[in-house]
């Protein structure tokens, strides 16, 4: 079935079911990749937390905007009853701590603007926060072959936003009961879609991950960033298992482990930029059971002054309640961070190297 045809109140209530099974849906702690940290408790005093809040000394710049500190709001939910005080929420944190900022997918403003303001978060982000919208590849793949990729390239100017994120989900949509089949390889829709598009464009997967051939197929294309979402978060195909209520007795439950770590890709695209001699350094955004600060602290060193950290569940945990609640959380991620930046540092004799993306 046709998602673009399913009545509204299908529609929310599948994306309302979404929100209350994701944290069931998390692949477990097994999957969460190692830390390899050296603690070097000599060389630094105490940060001044509240001094680096309130006056960040160490901002960075990923796709044109500032971070001040390298946490991105990973896509969550759009067009639910409780979505707009989510995202409304998450703007705020956004706007207040410096940080960047992702739609859940945008597929219901396609149609009409009912939910608009559920999205409409650039008036609360303000112009120096990086904002992007988000569509499902069966959608562009859909609007491609009906010559209607505009009222793509609409929505993300109606929205404000500084880009689109794509996210790829063959494994969701198989199995989700209401999915979409896809008639076309992605990276073919993503290139012929790239043609179009005057904006940034950032390729997600949504759980999973993605092995070296996808990363070598992404990094030939003029992407803005790619997103990892990797196994160890939210798991989609997981998720939509778990909803039709056999997961434990399906012959498909194993799809739910497969898939690469965000680690496991960092190794990756590190090996695939030596080997293809890329002319321009990729960002990426490094998300997908990065829980903690501690989780992607290594990550982001490998890849220095070019990544992000993108999480989604604990925002997401605390989101849905008083905005204060949200902003402590985000404050104590940050001190986290902080703390971390001054005391550890990545292991250089456990380099991410292998194609495997596994310490050596």
């Amino acid at each position: 079935m046709n998602q673009d045809s399913l009545p509204n109140d299908a529609l929310n209530s599948r994306k309302f079911e979404h929100l209350q099974r994701a944290f069931e849906a998390q692949v477990g702690e097994d999957s969460r990749p190692a830390w390899h940290l050296d603690y070097e408790p000599l060389l630094a005093a105490h940060p001044d937390i509240k001094k680096e809040v309130a006056h960040p000394s160490n901002s960075s710049i990923f796709l044109g905007k500032t971070f001040h500190f390298p946490f991105w709001i990973s896509s969550m939910t759009g067009g639910v009853g409780p979505a707009r005080h989510i995202n409304q929420n998450l703007a705020r944190v956004a706007a207040e701590f410096g940080l960047g900022m992702g739609l859940g997918s945008c597929r219901a403003l396609l149609e009409n603007d009912q939910y608009f303001e559920d999205f409409n978060l650039r008036p609360i982000l303000g112009t120096d926060r990086l904002f992007l919208a988000n569509i499902g590849i069966a959608q562009v793949e859909q609007l491609l072959a009906a010559r209607q990729i505009d009222r793509i390239h609409s929505l993300v100017e109606r929205l404000k936003a500084d880009g689109l994120i794509i996210h790829v989900n063959p494994l969701q949509e198989f199995f989700q009961p209401e999915g979409d089949r896809l008639l076309r390889a992605p990276i073919e829709v993503i290139e012929e879609f790239l043609e179009t598009a005057h904006y940034p464009v950032v390729v997600k997967e949504v759980g999973q991950g993605m092995g070296p051939r996808s990363l070598q197929a992404l990094l030939k294309l003029p992407l803005a960033a790619i997103d990892f979402a990797g196994l160890g978060g939210t798991n989609f195909t997981k998720l939509e298992l778990n909803r039709r209520g056999h997961a434990q007795y399906s012959p498909y439950r194993d799809f739910a482990n497969v898939g690469h770590t965000a680690f496991e890709m960092v190794g990756m695209v590190k090996q695939l930029e030596l080997e293809m001699n890329l002319s321009e350094a990729k960002q990426y955004i490094i998300s997908g059971g990065i829980q903690t600060v501690l989780d992607g602290l290594p990550c982001l060193a490998a890849l220095p002054n070019r990544a992000v950290l993108g999480m989604a569940k604990s925002f997401l945990a605390h989101a849905m309640g008083r905005y204060e609640e949200l902003r402590d959380h985000v404050q104590a991620e940050v001190g986290a961070y902080l703390l971390a930046r001054q005391y550890l540092r990545y292991s250089d004799h456990q380099a991410v190297t292998s194609t495997s993306g596994r310490p050596q």
